[in-house]
């Protein structure tokens, strides 16, 4: 299996695409989508088609927090981000509303867990930016079952690798695009996987990772996309300014 992982996709069907087109040229053959399906960007419903379509096909795919808000936009409107989530929400059909409503919030899948944010208190929505938050998730995931080895994730915008050396002491690496980074099963290891839709670091190129299982092999890949486009949908959609100007700088 080649299993190719996104996201934080914020509603960039252009992001998205590219993305996706990219892993199937990897040979991926298997898709997950680790939730933030919607919210920032300008095309939520053609994602969530995409991503329906995927799913129907048997892509694996977990909640996000901004795929929760969407749902249930809060009833006073205080600032930006609520302004998109409502605008979001009155985008979405029947349908749409019923697929993120029932996707779960954690997806174990044999050796692989898939979540968004962290498989301690995954309800809660916590960063893993650092070891100690690494580490939780990855207990967590271990007490879900044992033979747990790889949590696939996502939140924090940025590509990340951790693992459990066999003194159980934890180790960061920071990937590089393209470099296929060896994860041997008897390790465990936390792979964060990305933003598909909305880096943040500067470089406008998308995120995703295409984890081979024959091979044991983890790759972060950064890919270019229709960057002008998505900054476009955004300012078409009627969503606040600063969204598009996010996208359009990377930050």
């Amino acid at each position: 299996m080649k299993l190719a992982l996104f996201s934080d996709i914020h509603a960039n069907l252009q992001a998205l695409q590219a993305c996706m087109d990219h892993a199937r040229a990897q040979s991926a053959t298997q898709l997950a989508f680790l939730g933030d399906l919607v919210g920032y960007g300008g095309s939520p419903t053609e994602v969530l088609d995409t991503v329906m379509q995927a799913v129907e096909q048997g892509a694996w795919a977990v909640r996000g927090n901004h795929d929760d808000v969407a749902l249930r936009p809060p009833s006073h409107i205080q600032h930006q981000g609520e302004q998109g989530a409502q605008w979001t929400h009155d985008q979405l059909g029947r349908h749409h509303q019923d697929f993120l409503q029932h996707l779960p919030l954690l997806a174990p899948h044999g050796r692989i867990l898939l979540v968004h944010a962290s498989a301690h208190h995954p309800e809660r929505w916590p960063y893993v930016e650092n070891s100690v938050m690494a580490e939780r998730s990855m207990a967590a995931a271990s007490d879900l079952d044992p033979g747990i080895r790889y949590v696939f994730s996502g939140h924090v915008h940025q590509q990340a690798l951790y693992y459990l050396t066999p003194t159980a002491k934890l180790m960061r690496f920071v990937p590089q695009p393209g470099v296929p980074i060896p994860v041997p099963s008897h390790r465990q290891w936390l792979g964060i996987v990305g933003a598909c839709g909305q880096p943040r670091d500067g470089d406008l190129r998308a995120m995703y990772a295409l984890y081979d299982d024959s091979a044991a092999t983890l790759t972060f890949y950064r890919v270019p996309y229709d960057h002008a486009a998505a900054v476009q949908a955004v300012q078409r959609s009627g969503m606040p300014p600063e969204f598009a100007e996010r996208l359009e700088q990377g930050r």
